[in-house]
This record gives structure tokens, C-alpha cells and sequence, in this order.
């Protein structure tokens, strides 16, 4: 069980908070992958911390289905449905539709410049191939205007997803649903927040949700087309 060496120290008046959510990352960003047995031993020891923390942890991180246990054998990380970007993709790209219709009247210079600061550490991300980096950025950028939205329903909801679409994207395919057309679709989106298009964000919006997907399509096919090839032919 892989455990970074410079993880900082634990919080004593956060330890609950901080313990699930280090957890999370691990999980979203493939340091814990799935399938991976878990050990609230090693981990209490790493963190610094008690047991206590880190079963409440992990019984929270089961209850959001990324956690996987049977009684007295074993915790592991949950496996990753292959089927899972189908479901997912379709509710978060109608979700953040609405988010930046009721975030466009709030949505300010400033909002916009932070935007297109995420789309450039994107950009820089996908170049050094750092699917973390790259996804962190990629949150950053939808995460303005799902703020902007007000709607803390609508953003715990999508959060959640995105949880998901996240360890998909880095632990699985690692980040190729990122790709230089993300950054294409992210400035696609900006020029038309900068002209007052609410139509028109609202379509690159969901389009760029639609290719991320088909681009994870993509990927499936191929991976699955390589596993079908003889092994005489996978050794060429």
C-alpha cells in the first residue's frame, strides 16, 4: 500500500476532516487504485494519528461506494465499473448547464481571469503529461462558475460525481480524457462568457462534457481491442 512520504502533518483540530479528505485525494488521484487493499494500521501510523479517524474515514468513503469491505478479512479500494463514464457524464453535463445559467449574471472580470488561469496551468499540465496536475486544473476552471452558481444542492450533488469522474479520468485512464481539445472547449466557453452568450456557454459547456466522453469511449474501445489481439501479435 503506497503511502507518500511528505505527507504533511495531521491537524489535531481538523483530524477527522483532514484524515477522510486526504483519503479521498489518495483515491481520486490514483495513489490508492483501485482494487488495493487498505490498512487502517499503516495508515493511522503514516498520518500520525489513532485508528479512530481513519475507520470513520474509511466507513464514509464506503458509503460513497469508493471504499469496498468484508467483515474481519479485508478493506479495499472499490473497482472502477467500466460502465461508470456512461452514467455519470450525461447528469454532470446537464448539472453544470444549469450551474452556469444561474452563475452567468453573478460571474465577474475577475471570475473570468481565474478561468483562464486554470485553462493555462491545463494546457501546461497536459504538455508535461501530469494527468493530476491537469485534472486539478480542470476542476479549478468548472469550479468558478459551479460557485458562481449559489446553489449549494446543485454543487454538493455534482461534487460527488465528480469525485467519480475524477479517479476515472487519472487512477483508470490516466487523465486521457484530458486532452488538448479540453483546452480548446475551456476557451470556447470563455469567449462566449466574454460576449454575453448564455446559449452558446451553455452548449460548449455540454459539449465539452460529450467529447470528454467520447474521448473515454475511445480509450475503452482500445483497450479492449488490444486485449483481444493474439499474444503473437501483442509481442510485434
Amino acid at each position: 500500500m503506497p503511502i507518500p512520504d511528505n505527507l504533511r502533518p495531521i491537524s489535531r483540530f481538523s483530524m477527522r476532516e483532514e484524515v477522510y479528505n486526504t483519503l479521498l485525494e489518495w483515491i481520486m488521484e490514483g495513489v490508492l487504485r483501485p482494487g488495493e487493499k487498505i490498512l487502517d494500521k499503516d495508515l493511522a501510523e503514516k498520518m500520525g494519528v489513532s485508528r479512530t479517524p481513519v475507520r470513520e474515514a474509511m466507513r464514509r468513503l464506503e458509503d460513497k461506494q469508493l471504499v469496498e469491505s468484508a467483515a474481519n478479512r479485508w478493506t479495499r479500494v472499490a473497482e472502477i465499473a467500466i460502465e461508470e463514464p456512461e452514467m455519470i457524464y450525461p447528469i454532470i453535463w446537464t448539472l453544470e448547464e444549469l450551474a452556469i445559467g444561474s452563475a452567468f449574471p453573478r460571474l465577474a472580470a475577475t471570475d473570468l481571469e481565474v478561468m483562464k488561469a486554470a485553462n493555462a496551468d491545463l494546457e501546461n499540465a497536459l504538455v508535461e503529461n501530469d494527468p493530476v496536475r491537469a485534472s486539478r486544473a480542470d476542476a479549478r476552471f468548472h469550479g468558478v462558475f459551479m460557485t458562481r452558481s449559489e446553489n449549494p444542492f446543485l454543487i454538493n450533488i455534482v461534487n460527488d460525481l465528480k469525485i467519480r469522474c475524477r479517479r476515472i479520468e487519472v487512477a483508470y485512464f490516466g487523465g486521457s480524457a484530458l486532452a488538448q481539445d479540453s483546452v480548446n472547449e475551456h476557451n470556447l466557453i470563455l469567449d462566449a462568457l466574454q460576449v454575453g452568450n448564455l446559449t452558446e456557454v451553455q452548449r460548449v459547456v455540454g459539449t465539452n462534457w460529450q467529447n470528454s466522453l467520447k474521448r473515454l469511449r475511445t480509450i475503452i474501445k482500445d483497450q479492449a481491442d488490444t486485449e483481444r489481439q493474439p499474444e503473437s501479435i501483442l509481442q510485434l
